[in-house]
């Protein structure tokens, strides 16, 4: 088995365009192999700032021959009365390189079978590998020289390698050999003669290619910098991720700044590092130092530049926060209140102000008289009008709480502004107060209506305003809390809050258009997508820890949106039924119910015994029984179910008989109804 090694070196690339084309390669080399019937173990995609490079292992050294059936003219085509081949027959031969005596009818046409011989690996990578680089996908990709192609950044060199023989590719006006470059500070004319090699000579170069080491090393010398010091660096995913691709032998130096930065919002200095300059905050006891550490891509001993560089640019960015926060905190955060009915929600729906009163109006709907999450509503949007915020948009919320502590209001109704963004995403941080909770629900149930009502439902390649994030954040919030809410209340409510009006329209048009567009939100289909969004959101968040038909089931019977913790206890409980014969029961019942009786049951119009029982089982069957014991209940009730439809025949030519024997499976169905819909179990 063999080794194939590609290696593109390139211009520094964007950051962002690094993870996407790492998974393009790697699908990208799988396809190619795969299509081509060529056996393979694995494909490592590794990339750097400078370089994307590929390897694959245990590769043939051929494709496999591979043998297809092909299909001719009809016969009467083919051949002549006399059964020899006509010019159609003769030319199906000759285009697939078949003899006349390998030809056989089938279904009146003619068919033969014919190999295609495998083609040598060599081969098929110097076909295929050009075109597998430049149909990689991102933004901004660009010419150079006078050449045609576009690619992310300029090509500056390419390996290509199987076990120790070059195989001779052309990408653009690259041409490989066996000759890469080390880091931009060591060496750089490096010779690569066996793809077993290559991850330690380029180690010894000062590149790690593999990123995954290159990740767990940043992380590694960051605390390692951080204990001499008794702190821990703070990190995130995203700071790892682009630190990692921004570096090809990241090293740690350690900077300071003045401890009077350390009065700002806690967030804002974090933010300001890892955000904005791509540093790791430093914590000690828990409390933010002013020490930061940047991940350097430099090889020497001499740091004092670069660090008096970090430092003169996080000094700049801090003073921009002083200046805006001392700016921002001469009123009180509730006057920027009147200041967002400057800013537009969204086209159509009003502006942020707006958008305050409606999450005021849906917090109390869910709560009722609440004086601090009313007033957490209000000034839940109010930061948007400060220049703090305007500079870093990505602090709102947090820069809220801070200017509402700073203006005096209570703790909780500070924390909630804060929170009421929570989670920021899909595995985040839930809210922890009850303002927080409620105002974060009321403010993304306030979205999701507004996309809906607009027309504009997420679909495979687009989120607008994140309502797949909202939507999941309502549920997490509501179960984690154990909330009682009914949504689907709180989705109209919000739907006939939402602006209706549309500018350029007269008195008279927006008063039609308005009645048609409450009718239409409320009553018709933006309605039922909504439900239909969240209980498919909900479905797919519970279904790592019970199974979809159980989860469907207990959809179907009723809305699980109007009490979600109630759904999820149906849910448990339908999870460990095992009783068939039950289920058998429940389904015979659906089966014949085409439709639901409208009738009473007549006590008189029974005739036989089985009747009269199972009557009197099914008022036995309490709906106020937790859904453990109704269950049980149906198991127990169940024998005499069976006995009913063995001895009874339901469609007795007696039309009030079977009327009324329909109106008792009305009732024994509307029993198993309460709990699940059995047909889908």
């Amino acid at each position: 088995m063999s080794k194939y090694l590609l290696e593109v070196g390139c211009e520094e690339l964007p950051y962002k365009f690094i993870p996407s084309a790492i998974q393009q390669l790697k699908n990208g080399f799988e396809n190619f192999l795969n299509s081509n019937k060529v056996v393979f173990e694995d494909v490592k995609v590794y990339a750097t700032p400078r370089r994307l490079a590929v390897i694959i292992s245990g590769l043939d050294k051929e494709s496999k021959d591979e043998e297809k059936i092909v299909k001719g003219p009809i016969k009467k085509v083919a051949y002549d009365e006399n059964g020899n081949l006509t010019p159609a027959g003769l030319g199906f031969c000759k285009k697939n390189g078949i003899n006349p005596e390998d030809l056989y009818l089938e279904n009146d046409y003619i068919h033969a079978k014919i190999v295609i011989k495998g083609k040598s690996i060599v081969e098929l990578l110097k076909e295929n590998v050009p075109s597998i680089i430049l149909k990689l996908q991102g933004s901004h990709f660009m010419r150079w020289s006078d050449n045609e192609e576009k690619f992310s950044r300029p090509i500056r060199w390419i390996v290509s390698i199987l076990d120790k023989e070059e195989v001779k590719i052309k990408i653009i006006d690259k041409e490989s050999s066996n000759v890469t470059r080390g880091h931009r500070f060591a060496q750089q004319n490096v010779y690569i003669n066996n793809p077993d090699d290559y991850i330690d000579i380029m180690r010894n170069c000062c590149v790690i290619v593999d990123q995954e080491e290159r990740k767990q090393r940043i992380i590694d010398r960051a605390k390692e910098e951080a204990a001499k010091l008794g702190a821990e660096p703070y990190y995130t995913d995203d700071l790892l991720e682009e630190v990692t691709f921004i570096t090809e032998f990241p090293v740690p130096a350690v900077c300071e700044f003045n401890p009077d930065y350390l009065r700002l919002p806690e967030e804002l200095v974090v933010t300001v590092m890892a955000v904005h300059q791509r540093y790791f905050a430093l914590y000690k006891d828990g409390k933010l130092i002013n020490k930061f550490i940047t991940m350097t891509n430099y090889l020497g001993d001499e740091f004092e530049n670069i660090k008096a560089g970090n430092v003169r640019v996080i000094k700049a960015r801090l003073d921009d926060a002083v200046f805006f926060f001392n700016e921002d905190t001469k009123k009180p955060l509730a006057d920027y209140v009147e200041d967002i009915k400057g800013i537009t929600f969204q086209k159509g729906m009003g502006t942020m102000y707006d958008k305050a009163q409606r999450l005021v109006k849906l917090s109390k709907l869910m709560i009722g008289d609440n004086k601090s999450v009313e007033r957490t509503a209000l000034l839940a949007k109010a930061d948007l009008a400060t220049k703090l915020v305007f500079e870093f948009t990505e602090l709102q919320g947090f820069i809220g709480a801070d200017y509402a502590r700073v203006s005096g209001e209570p703790d909780n109704v500070a924390e909630g502004i804060k929170e009421h963004y929570f989670p920021l995403n899909a595995d985040g941080e839930i809210a922890k107060t009850l303002e927080g909770q409620i105002v974060g629900i009321a403010d993304k149930i306030d979205n999701i209506c507004a996309v809906f009502a607009e027309g504009k439902k997420p679909t495979g390649s687009s989120d607008p305003l994140g309502v797949r994030r909202a939507a999941l954040g309502i549920i997490r919030t509501i179960l984690t809390n154990n909330l009682k809410i009914d949504l689907s209340l709180l989705v109209n409510e919000a739907l006939l809050l939402l602006p209706i009006a549309k500018d350029g329209e007269n008195f008279v048009d927006k008063i039609k258009n308005a009645a048609g567009s409450v009718v239409s939100r409320v009553s018709g289909k933006v309605t039922d997508e909504i439900y239909d969004f969240f209980i498919q959101r909900l479905i797919i968040f519970l279904s790592d820890k019970y199974q979809k038909n159980v989860l469907e089931a207990c959809a179907s019977n009723k809305n699980p949106l109007t009490d979600l913790n109630d759904y999820i206890k149906r849910v448990e409980v339908v999870s460990k039924l095992n009783s068939p014969d039950l289920l058998e029961s429940a389904n015979r019942v659906l089966r014949i119910l085409k439709e639901d009786s409208n009738k009473q049951v007549k006590k008189e119009l029974f005739v036989l015994p089985a009747e009269s029982e199972l009557f009197s089982q099914i008022e036995t069957v309490d709906e106020k029984l937790g859904y453990d014991e109704y269950l049980k209940k149906l198991e127990d009730i169940n024998p005499s179910v069976q006995k009913f439809f063995d001895d009874v025949l339901v469609m007795d030519k007696d039309e009030n008989v079977k009327e009324n024997r329909l109106a008792l499976l009305t009732k024994l169905k509307a029993k198993y109804n309460h709990i699940a819909d059995f047909s889908k179990l």
